[in-house]
């Protein structure tokens, strides 16, 4: 059950879709590009929070500014930034402890400019990164990475330049690639909620030894 919420980004009015489960694990998970379409309905963002709220995730998706509801106008780099920082700090502040960023496309190249341990960020999980549109120079390193997914048909996120940028974000990031998948994952949606719920069955599991 998702509640629509709103939340200040700067001078901006951000709408989102929280839904609360827990007060102990939250995601906040980020959509695709908005030139193209991109907005937190899309249908990737959904297989993404149900992965997550099976796993007993509490979510937070939103819309960037100037994307539906939200205030203001299209930012690519600094103004969504500060969007998804805005996102983390509601989610803080309704008492979730550890929270976690995962974005589909855009979204994840939006994500990877975040720096976690400043935003109070766990852990990080992209989707379909698009390494072959988008630039990802500037980012050397993304600690708190643990699991990137795309499809070995990706125009966009082609898997040999993905798996590589991955080592150099992190090398201990874990890199899974589903067959004849492009980066609109068709019938392989399923294939991608499994892939997200197993890896975050593992994490708990491990995370609980401690």
């Amino acid at each position: 059950m998702e509640n629509r919420v709103t939340f200040r980004s700067g001078e901006y009015k951000i709408e989102g879709l929280f839904g609360k489960i827990n007060q102990e694990s939250g995601v906040v998970i980020t959509h695709p590009h908005p030139l193209y379409g991109g907005e937190m309905y899309n249908y990737i963002v959904e297989a993404i929070v149900n992965a997550y709220q099976k796993k007993g995730f509490s979510t937070l998706r939103f819309n960037f500014r100037g994307v539906g509801k939200s205030q203001g106008q299209q930012d690519d780099i600094s103004g969504n930034q500060e969007d998804v920082k805005a996102a983390v700090s509601y989610m803080a502040n309704t008492g979730i402890k550890n929270i976690s960023l995962a974005g589909y496309s855009f979204g994840a190249w939006i994500n990877a400019h975040i720096d976690c341990d400043t935003a109070g960020i766990s852990q990080m999980v992209m989707v379909s990164p698009p390494v072959n549109f988008l630039k990802f120079d500037n980012i050397s390193s993304i600690p708190c990475l643990k699991l990137v997914v795309c499809g070995d048909k990706d125009e966009f996120a082609q898997e040999e330049l993905v798996k590589k940028m991955t080592s150099g974000w992190n090398p201990e990031a874990k890199v899974e690639i589903i067959p004849n998948t492009d980066h609109f994952y068709g019938l392989s949606l399923r294939n991608l909620e499994i892939i997200l719920e197993n890896f975050l069955g593992a994490e708990r599991s491990t995370s609980s030894q401690f």
